[in-house]
């Protein structure tokens, strides 16, 4: 487990350095802390995606298109 400045991390990850700090303040990060003013990842954490992928959202603003409550 070796931590790595976040900027680095984000360059090997072809991600943009700003987004991955605010990543990181939000808590979005399991191993990310902030030493003085920078913050340290280890180099083994993933970068998360929260999209939504299993598509059970699609059209459950139109009751027409409804077959089961967004709940279920």
């Amino acid at each position: 487990m070796g931590m790595i400045p976040l900027k680095e991390y984000a360059e090997k990850l072809g991600k943009n350095p700003i987004t991955a700090a605010q990543k990181a303040a939000r808590g979005g990060f399991i191993s990310a802390r902030k030493i003085g003013c920078q913050w340290f990842i280890d180099e083994n954490e993933p970068y998360g995606d929260g999209r939504v992928k299993h598509g059970r959202y699609i059209g459950y603003r139109r009751p027409d298109k409804r077959e089961t409550s967004p709940e279920e």
